[in-house]
């Protein structure tokens, strides 16, 4: 997308605005053009990542993702799958994709919009070799990294309520006893 041509019409706006305050308003607007360049590109790019993060909480499970390509912003949209039992993509193996999908829906369903289907951006930071493992499954899997993570999670937290084992007791003789004895 590119954002010169909005750029250019806020411009040519403080222009006209500057044209009618004179020759020394005409003059500043013209010193104050080139240092609001940034800006305004960064306002709008910020304007353009919260749409992305109100259309990602409607998308969801899809997601939409802003990247820069040099200074024009470009949109990745990953659609939400359309069979949520995951029948269509194909199963694990030796290729390293994670194999437990089973029950991802439901969790993801329950788990990943919550109560009103809130979204929060966080920051994860992993080692570069967990990175690459993550991105190639994700890939396998026809998915975005992102949408990968929220899926891995949301199964990960539906395992984790699933009762537990009760653990076992220490050996016969590691019991200890107190009290009184005769």
């Amino acid at each position: 997308m590119d954002l010169g041509p909005y750029v250019g019409n806020i411009h040519h706006q403080l222009a006209r605005a500057a044209e009618a305050g004179g020759d020394d308003a005409r003059a500043l607007g013209e010193r104050l053009v080139a240092p609001l360049d940034a800006a305004i590109r960064l306002a709008l790019q910020d304007v353009l990542a919260a749409a992305v993060e109100e259309i990602t909480t409607e998308l969801a499970p899809g997601s939409v993702e802003l990247r820069l390509r040099g200074r024009d912003p470009e949109f990745v949209v990953t659609p939400p799958p359309v069979d949520s039992s995951r029948e269509d993509l194909p199963a694990g193996g030796d290729d390293g994709a994670w194999d437990g999908w089973e029950g991802a829906g439901a969790a993801l369903g329950a788990s990943a919009e919550g109560e009103a289907g809130a979204m929060t951006r966080i920051n994860l930071r992993m080692p570069d070799h967990i990175k690459a493992r993550i991105e190639h499954a994700a890939a396998n899997d026809g998915l975005s990294v992102n949408s990968w993570l929220v899926r891995a999670a949301a199964a990960a937290l539906e395992r984790a309520d699933l009762p537990r084992p009760r653990e076992r007791r220490a050996p016969q003789g590691a019991q200890r006893y107190t009290g009184w004895a005769r």
